[in-house]
């Protein structure tokens, strides 16, 4: 599970049948501050989220395919829930 930023969204004329009824979003990894930033990637939304959104994203095929009950489905990652707050606590002395 990893922690990103929703930053758009995919219109499809044309879909697969398992990512029917349900939006795609661009997502954005968060990183540590210093850390570089990792490439965004595209997740099947699970949780009416939006863009600016902050969510909670599976990016594991097993898990993300047992969250849509879709055993055979096409699905690498899913979103599964919308962080409210975030709190980092600096590591530093």
């Amino acid at each position: 599970m990893i922690l990103g930023k929703v930053t758009g969204t995919v219109v499809t004329t044309i879909s697969h049948p398992h990512y029917k009824n349900r939006r795609l979003l661009v997502v954005q990894p968060l990183t540590l501050p210093g850390d570089p930033p990792n490439g965004d990637f595209i997740a099947l939304d699970n949780t009416q989220a939006g863009i600016g959104d902050t969510v909670l994203v599976n990016r594991e095929g097993n898990g993300a395919r047992d969250v849509l009950n879709l055993p055979d489905g096409c699905v690498i990652s899913v979103i599964v829930g919308i962080v409210d707050s975030l709190y980092i606590e600096s590591l530093e002395p």
